[in-house]
């Protein structure tokens, strides 16, 4: 599982028009699955994003209680070292993947965070304005 995790004063993601989650100073995490991934590393991955010091003086979105923008993000396992046309083929299929991230959300959920998320399976747009810039990867 891999994690991009972004400090953002704002992020958004709109569906067909309609913005579906939105947050204000707090976390943007682009989730990507991969093949191997299971519960546990879900659950281990939430408690990482949820704990990580990546805010202002060293705390995390538990510690001040920012809020978190989680959005599907299977092209966090393109693989484009052969070409210019990425593979996919370390990505996990949507049916593996999909409840797999519903399980990080519900795990960051279950500590007490304030979780918005993407819609899957959609043409997403994300939005996001960027702080710091503090852009962390996360992998497991």
């Amino acid at each position: 599982m891999r994690a991009l995790v972004q400090t953002v004063s704002r992020a958004s993601v709109t569906v067909d028009g309609e913005v579906v989650g939105q947050i204000t100073d707090g976390l943007l995490v682009l989730l990507g699955v991969t093949h191997a991934d299971t519960p546990q590393i879900a659950a281990t991955m939430a408690r990482k994003i949820h704990e990580l010091r990546i805010l202002d003086e060293e705390r995390s979105a538990a510690d001040v209680g920012a809020p978190i923008l989680v959005v599907s993000q299977f092209t966090l396992y393109g693989d484009a070292r052969k070409g210019r046309r990425p593979s996919w083929t370390a990505a996990a299929p949507a049916d593996q993947a999909e409840p797999l991230v519903t399980a990080v959300v519900d795990e960051l959920r279950a500590r007490g965070a304030k979780v918005e998320t993407g819609r899957f399976r959609t043409h997403m747009l994300v939005e996001s304005t960027n702080t710091g810039p503090r852009t962390l990867l996360l992998d497991l």
